[in-house]
């Protein structure tokens, strides 16, 4: 009979019992290429099964004929007269075929476990962990609901304890494939996913057999053996908080569980937080240059370090679980600027997620705002570490920092990352904030962040001038302070990044209306250094001849052009994109004019 054909409820345990009598025989007789014959008829004959109950779920009838199969199909493997080859031989296909059965009903996935389980009872635990983990990375190709993978994963659980040498690589072939239905399963879930969080406990119970492998262990192996268990809760607790879609009551329970994890891996948030914990482990477990395949399977266990802090932060329950003091971690960040700027440069990562909602970033923020003093500014100038290693990292952290402020949909998020921003923005050095700031306003496309930027300077120029005087009245020698040392920094720091936005790298004049704001915020900064610099009475750069005649000829005549070009060509539309465009440009063409004037008039008293 073809094993494709449509089955009747009256033939099908005589029809499984047939099939499971020829496989018997024909081991038993030695004929293995006609027996790996007869197992593909029975996978093909617990498709068709599955096929025909999956087409009415809402028939009891139809599911109970589904459960009677796998009952029958228990029994057989159960008999005390069935051969030991019998078993072996069908362990190769039949954890795959039966556990599509898991989301018939509970009675079917009870009776999958109890199939699964009498495998690894039965079978060789290094022929069963390859067997699971192979029909893992089978079904997850053509199923994603969740519920189809847990009886392998609590299998896999099972059978990594059973296991008798080499338990680290055992461990390292188990975990990439466990990850991957992670991340595939919880990707493609909707809220109506239930099960999802089933899938995540059985993820934990593996981290559980794991731990158990490595209490039998010694020496370095054991060592290894933590440092991927570590790697492996990371993981999850990323992948817990993507998927929970950071909801406090469906994550907590999760996340605290793994945080259970941490003492017993040597973790400490203050390690995580900083990335230590997650380098030494990463060193610990890649053996060879030829492990980026595996640890791509781990490529969000830095990002779950800095979640498990931050969940830390959000509840004392995940703190506790870890056995975590958050207020000696948020003082120890607040007092070490090397940690704290580690820390930063550990949190771009939830910051610039796509995948993790606006909720857990509001609490990255917050914890942010914790961790920086709002007061400091340049007082770390007579430290002479080298801090040129961090930049990158910071930099990147307020590229995140940007897009929170750009893009968020809460007034209160944008507000306290723009104090973030500012705040870290004082922290950076002054033999690095220009380039630093140079480097931000050209990797930023948004003419109102550019304009942002700029305003953030003339801030920070202003505040120099008002410590310049105080020191003045106050006659307090140059060399006695050393903020004095940095009082003639902005002036030059300005002309650079005006000169960046009035005659951008790709040449020209900016291109306007588009880029208004930026070059209505360089014009406004280029208008203060001139009359600030002015009242100084001092040699200023700003007010050199050489600079007055390129600003004259290379920033404000050229766009003096453009600006009358676009006012003469918009004079007579009278529709609302032209009208828009003359009023955009108003604010604009005013300071541009009075910016002429002052130069003008500078470059007429200069010798």
């Amino acid at each position: 009979m073809d094993p494709h054909d449509p089955v009747t409820d009256h033939s099908l345990v005589p029809r499984l019992q047939q099939i499971l009598t020829l496989i018997s025989k024909e081991i038993e007789s030695g004929d293995i290429h006609q027996s790996e014959n007869s197992v593909s008829e029975l996978v093909n004959f617990l498709d068709s099964v599955l096929d025909s109950t999956m087409t009415d779920l809402s028939n009891e009838d139809i599911k109970n004929n589904a459960s009677e199969i796998l009952s029958e199909l228990y029994k057989f493997l159960c008999s005390p007269s069935l051969d030991q080859a019998v078993i072996d031989i069908l362990s190769f296909e039949l954890p795959k075929a039966v556990t599509k059965f898991a989301g018939v009903s509970t009675t079917c996935l009870e009776t999958v476990n109890s199939i699964i389980d009498n495998f690894i009872a039965t079978c060789s635990p290094r022929d069963m962990l390859s067997i699971l983990c192979e029909a893992l990375d089978s079904l997850i190709k053509t199923i994603k609901a969740s519920v189809h993978f847990v009886p392998i994963l609590s299998g896999l659980s099972k059978v990594l304890l059973s296991t008798q040498r080499r338990h680290f690589e055992q461990v390292k072939v188990v975990v990439p494939v466990v990850v991957k239905v992670l991340k595939t399963v919880s990707s493609e879930s909707d809220d109506e996913d239930t099960e999802l969080q089933d899938l995540f406990d059985r993820a934990i119970g593996i981290a559980d057999s794991i731990r158990g492998l490595c209490d039998k262990l010694e020496g370095t192996t054991n060592e290894k053996l933590h440092a991927l268990l570590g790697l492996y809760i990371l993981q999850i607790t990323a992948l817990v908080s993507v998927s929970m879609e950071c909801e406090v009551s469906r994550c907590v329970p999760l996340v605290s569980r793994l945080s259970h994890f941490f003492p017993y891996c040597h973790l400490s948030f203050l390690g995580l937080i900083t990335g230590y914990d997650v380098d030494k482990m990463t060193g610990m477990v890649v053996g060879g240059f030829d492990e980026d395949d595996f640890m791509s399977c781990l490529s969000y266990a830095e990002q779950g370090a800095s979640l498990s802090v931050i969940w830390g932060h959000i509840t004392d329950e995940v703190a506790q679980a870890a056995e975590e003091d958050m207020t000696a971690v948020k003082g120890e960040l607040e007092s070490n600027r090397t940690k704290r700027w580690e820390a930063i440069g550990m949190l771009k990562s939830i910051l610039s997620s796509g995948s993790l909602p606006w909720e857990m970033k509001k609490h990255a923020i917050d914890f942010l705002l914790h961790i920086t003093d709002g007061n400091i500014s340049q007082k770390y100038d007579g430290d002479h570490t080298d801090c040129s290693s961090y930049m990158p990292s910071l930099f990147a952290a307020l590229q995140a920092v940007i897009m929170v402020i750009m893009y968020t949909p809460c007034s209160a998020l944008r507000k306290n990352a723009f104090d973030v921003f500012k705040r870290v923005l004082a922290e950076i050095p002054y033999s690095e904030k220009c380039d630093f700031l140079k480097a931000m306003i050209t990797k930023t496309e948004s003419s109102s962040m550019v304009a942002i930027l700029l305003d953030l300077v003339r801030q920070e120029f202003f505040t120099e001038i008002q410590q310049k005087a105080s020191l003045r009245k106050e006659e307090v020698p140059q060399t006695e302070n050393k903020t004095c040392s940095c009082t003639l920094f902005w002036p030059a720091v300005v002309l650079k990044l005006v000169d960046l936005v009035l005659r951008p790298p790709k040449g020209g004049p900016p291109p306007l209306p588009e880029n208004g704001d930026a070059v209505l915020s360089a014009l406004n900064l280029y208008r203060f250094a001139l009359l600030t610099e002015s009242k100084e009475n001092t040699d200023s750069e700003v007010l050199s001849k050489s600079n007055l005649q390129k600003a004259h000829t290379e920033w404000l005549l050229p766009l003096r052009t453009i600006v009358t070009a676009i006012a003469v060509e918009n004079k007579n539309e009278y529709d609302q994109f032209a009208l828009d465009t003359v009023c955009s440009l108003n604010p604009v063409e005013l300071v541009l004019y009075r910016c002429i004037e002052l130069v003008e008039e500078k470059l007429q008293h200069s010798t």
